[in-house]
């Protein structure tokens, strides 16, 4: 188990912090909580984004492009987990005797800083979750800071707050045991999956770091007490425990009531007694588990009923889950997240029961080892869908040893449609290769879409781009019509 009490006073006397992609989602609220508390910020990033817009309008200064004299002064400097070991900003940060911490350990310092930190994991569903939670908060009027792995309007349409409680709500990530280094008060365990394995090879292994994760919480423990794996996880741990879920022996749980497009109808108890009838905008069974996490989170901090539902009424969904992209020319555009065979599963079969004539499933497989452990689980979920496109494999942080690529895949799955031109150019990484590789994808789109079709984009890495570019070439048909 991870020493999650390192660094505690690592800020004590220090000034000026700066960031190594201090453009990412992830950084970004961070950035905006140190920066509430005065100290000075600087940062480096390589793409120009609306968040790194947001960063230099906080009063940061951003250099484009990541070299050694960006960090001249810094008296901590942070990183990403996404840049790579030979990045020349972050050599010379080793190199310079300053302190220097991942992204994680600072989040994990923060976290320590409230009184009611909120930490919510699970394999799936987190961001959702954690929206959710707080858009709740939000609509209590209390005054939180929050940390996500996505983008919510109700705090701006960014990925974090920074506020004045002592009400923290935060994504908490397993990847590579990252959630160990945080001080929850409340833990949340939405669900224990198998993901990851290049990292913690078997379940068995996850089951033993969300254990961890679980025994680090000075309160009590939230978790689904109808994931066998969850119960299993943090079965004996001397905490107290709140279990949500749909079967009746859980003291918060839902029941169903009906849906109709994207909205779901459904009511929670507590303790066998009705709380009322609730709704969400976003469609799918594990959205009402979410919503009754958040549910039991939010009754345990204090909020009313009436509030809570209000609250998840107005919730639109998080950015990148089920994220309506367009509406034109007589089809709909969706990009999520979803990356991992289950996730899929739980948003095409979600989107299966809606009122559309067929859903395209356009999939971004992420990671090679991801690819080839789970391939047979890709293929398995994604025939859900009516019609699947698969893109080249983002191979993100990972080199292809193995020699991976999407055409393995779509062999797998009658039907499907591949693109996969890495196979063809020895695994070119540039952005010119994705953007004609989305390029080919959009044209076969717009060449076979029929009316009343959805199509979503799936994956985590950049296939929401080709939603945007998908709606925009569809608004364009229309007008033309």
């Amino acid at each position: 188990m991870a020493d999650n009490n390192f660094n505690l006073g690592i800020l004590q006397g220090r000034k000026h912090i700066h960031f190594i992609g201090i453009g990412g989602s992830g950084m970004y609220p961070i950035a905006q909580i140190l920066c509430s508390k005065g100290y000075e910020l600087s940062g480096s990033d390589n793409n120009e984004t609306e968040t790194l817009q947001a960063v230099r309008n906080m009063g940061c200064k951003v250099y484009m492009g990541q070299r050694a004299e960006n960090i001249e002064g810094a008296e901590l400097i942070v990183y990403t987990a996404a840049i790579m070991s030979d990045n020349p900003e972050l050599v010379a940060a080793r190199e310079s005797g300053v302190p220097v911490m991942e992204r994680s350990e600072i989040l994990g310092l923060i976290s320590s800083w409230y009184q009611n930190a909120i930490c919510i994991s699970g394999t799936h569903g987190k961001t959702t979750a954690t929206s959710m939670l707080t858009q709740i908060f939000v609509e209590a009027g209390e005054d939180i800071s929050c940390v996500i792995g996505g983008k919510l309007k109700a705090i701006g349409g960014g990925s974090g707050r920074a506020g004045r409680s002592d009400t923290f709500v935060c994504e908490s990530c397993e990847f590579e045991d990252h959630y160990l280094k945080l001080h929850p008060d409340v833990a949340v365990i939405l669900n224990v999956d198998a993901d990851h394995l290049d990292y913690f090879k078997n379940l068995d292994n996850i089951k033993k770091s969300f254990r961890n994760f679980a025994s680090l919480a000075s309160r009590c423990l939230i978790i689904n007490g109808d994931d066998l794996n969850t119960v299993e996880a943090v079965a004996g741990l001397d905490k107290e425990i709140i279990t949500f879920g749909f079967n009746e022996k859980n003291d918060y749980y839902a029941k169903i009531l009906g849906s109709k497009g994207l909205r779901t109808d459904f009511e929670v108890f507590r303790k066998g007694e009705p709380l009322g009838q609730m709704s969400v905008h976003v469609p799918g069974r594990h959205n009402v588990l979410n919503a009754t996490a958040a549910t039991a989170a939010a009754m345990l901090s204090g909020v009313d009923v009436k509030t809570i539902k209000t609250a998840l009424e107005k919730f639109p969904g998080a950015g990148r889950r089920f994220e309506k992209m367009a509406c034109a020319d007589g089809v709909t555009v969706v990009d999520d997240y979803a990356h991992h065979p289950t996730e899929l599963e739980a948003v095409l079969t979600a989107a299966k029961s809606l009122d559309f004539n067929r859903v395209w499933a356009v999939f971004q497989p992420f990671t090679y080892s991801r690819t080839e452990i789970l391939m047979d689980d890709f293929a398995r979920v994604l025939k859900i869908a009516d019609k699947v496109v698969l893109t080249d494999i983002m191979g993100s942080r990972e080199k292809n040893t193995n020699r991976i690529y999407t055409r393995q895949l779509a062999e797998k799955i009658e039907d499907c449609v591949f693109f996969d031109v890495a196979d063809e150019i020895a695994d070119a990484q540039t952005a010119e290769r994705k953007e004609a590789n989305f390029d080919e994808i959009i044209s076969y789109l717009l060449e076979n879409l029929e009316e009343g079709d959805l199509v979503i984009t799936l994956g985590c890495g950049d296939a929401y781009k080709l939603a945007k570019r998908l709606g925009k070439k569809l608004e364009e048909r229309e007008k033309e019509r």
